[in-house]
């Protein structure tokens, strides 16, 4: 046969989610109250600005919704994994996924593993990095207990032991007294503590996840036992496949963030 006949009709995702939703003839997609950038930005999802606003109409377009046919609802972060929501078809915001969520909710495959970063101030010694062998001659610094650390000290075995710190205001404390030149940590967190907890810095780059010290992965959260969910996956598999959910995520966690891939060297 033919290329075209190798895949049967009912594969495509939306073929898949025929009668499936909520509400027939449209897809209603949740996210969080007010959303943030990078994930959405000026809190309009609709806009598909933005790297989960993106993501979700690239899913909703595979499922066979575009324009009208897509509806947005905000929950609270608490009730989507508490499995509490019934006014969506899927929920995005940042939810990891964890076994424990997972016996009360379910989760697509993932669209997003965290990558580890780089940050410190914008001045400071990190900002010159270029490649993972660049941070061997830094002071390091980590959250206790967390993948970034090992990621420290199996990946870029550093001349100085890591410092392991247990909050932000710790870190902040170290990187002022000098103690430690940079942090390590997932990029969403990075971009959490340059914006808000730790004035002045910035995320000097982020290292691809096959560097080892996989972070988070993040998925389309949906109620417990959804029809859905195995249409979801079709459609992530198919954006993955075609280099799509990669694109998106460059523009938006890389390019928009000011977070460029560091060479692995």
């Amino acid at each position: 046969g033919t290329a075209a006949d190798t895949t049967a009709p009912a594969a495509t995702a939306a073929a898949c989610a025929e009668g499936k939703t909520l509400e027939a003839g449209s897809l209603t997609i949740a996210t969080g109250d007010p959303a943030f950038p990078p994930y959405v930005i000026d809190d309009a999802p609709e806009s598909g600005q933005g790297f989960e606003a993106a993501v979700a109409l690239a899913v909703a377009r595979e499922l066979g919704f575009e324009g009208d046919a897509v509806k947005w609802v905000r929950t609270s972060f608490d009730t989507a994994v508490a499995g509490s929501d019934v006014n969506n078809d899927f929920n995005l915001q940042q939810l990891s996924i964890t076994p424990e969520r997972q016996a009360v909710v379910d989760f697509s495959t993932p669209y997003y593993t965290a990558n580890q970063a780089v940050l410190g101030y914008a001045d400071g010694p990190g900002k010159d990095v270029k490649k993972l062998s660049d941070l061997k001659k830094l002071k390091l610094g980590a959250a206790a207990g967390t993948t970034s650390l090992t990621f420290i000290t199996d990946v870029i075995k550093p001349d100085v032991e890591p410092f392991a710190f247990n909050s932000n205001a710790d870190a902040k404390t170290a990187l002022d007294n000098k103690q430690i030149d940079a942090i390590i940590t997932d990029l969403p967190t990075g971009l959490y503590i340059s914006a808000v907890e730790i004035e002045g810095t910035k995320v000097f780059g982020q290292f691809s996840i096959g560097a080892g010290g996989a972070g988070d992965q993040w998925g389309l959260l949906l109620a417990k036992g959804s029809p859905l969910t195995e249409c979801v996956n079709l459609a992530i598999d198919t954006l993955t496949s075609t280099g799509e959910l990669g694109d998106i995520t460059e523009q938006w966690m890389g390019t928009y963030t000011e977070a460029p891939y560091l060479s692995v060297e």
